[in-house]
């Protein structure tokens, strides 16, 4: 399975990469932006850290033409120290962050991320890791399930969707998850209306946020001065912490913001890749 990079023009104009230069993909995936980096380099190599060993096996597959060109890190933003010192590196010259959910995990259906075919309430990018959406939709009190799904899916109707999952439990599969929430909240627009609960669920069971709060205050710290860090979003919350945390950087006199406003993906390109259509791109080089 091959996967589209988003962005990937901007991401390497920003990045402006150097062929014997040592860079960082926190979030390999498929192998899409590593890949892209790896043949930009001649003496240099790419560091590709992903919290999910499947997605890292595929991208293996995928980039097999620069394997010379790539060191494989399985992990979280929260262990990324580790995967640098796993390749001998103090610092690199960039690193790049695609906080997006790969192809991979979104169609196969065993993996509980898609609303397009049943399967397992899993959701896990790490299934070494103990607590699955099941556990959330079938055993989190009414409260607690309503404000999540509030706050991390930016859905208003948070607390009758949680409502109807407690009278329907328990939840046996993703697809009767998205048939509850259908019925609770019918249809009004283009997106699902299970949508933005199912990508609550998924931020909720990977620590999404804490992860990111983790990538953002260690980041700083593995680029070597004058490197650059180029991080996508694809919610507002997420953008709300990289630029906020990038203005206090700033101010402090760390780094330099390259992106005064946000930068999305041109028409074209969410024509070609619908996927990079809520995508933003936010850049930053090391003082």
């Amino acid at each position: 399975m091959t996967h589209v990079p988003v962005m990937s023009r901007e991401v390497m104009e920003y990045l402006a990469l150097r062929p014997e230069g040592i860079y960082l993909d926190c979030t390999c995936g498929l192998g899409g932006h590593t890949g892209q980096i790896a043949a930009a380099l001649t003496t240099g190599f790419v560091i590709a850290n992903d919290r999910d060993a499947e997605s890292l096996e595929l991208a293996k597959a995928n980039t097999e033409a620069w394997s010379g060109h790539i060191r494989f890190h399985r992990g979280k933003f929260s262990g990324l120290r580790r995967a640098l010192t796993g390749s001998g590196v103090e610092k690199v010259d960039g690193l790049v962050a695609d906080l997006g959910v790969s192809r991979y995990q979104l169609t196969e259906a065993e993996r509980g991320f898609s609303l397009q075919a049943s399967g397992p309430c899993d959701m896990r990018m790490d299934r070494e890791e103990e607590a699955t959406a099941a556990d959330l939709v079938n055993h989190e009190a009414e409260k607690a399930l309503a404000d999540l799904i509030y706050q991390f899916g930016d859905e208003r109707r948070s607390r009758r969707i949680a409502r109807a999952i407690l009278r329907a439990r328990p939840i046996r599969d993703t697809g009767h998850l998205a048939r509850v929430i259908e019925e609770a909240v019918p249809r009004t627009g283009r997106l699902h209306p299970a949508t933005q609960t199912f990508m609550a669920l998924r931020i909720a069971v990977n620590r999404e946020m804490e992860e990111l709060d983790a990538l953002l205050e260690t980041a700083p710290g593995l680029v070597a001065g004058g490197g650059r860090m180029v991080i996508l979003t694809f919610t507002s919350s997420e953008d709300r912490k990289v630029k906020q945390s990038w203005q206090k950087l700033e101010r402090e006199g760390r780094v330099r913001i390259l992106t005064r406003h946000v930068v999305r993906p041109g028409e074209d390109e969410v024509d070609r890749n619908a996927a990079s259509r809520s995508a933003k791109l936010r850049a930053a080089e090391l003082a």
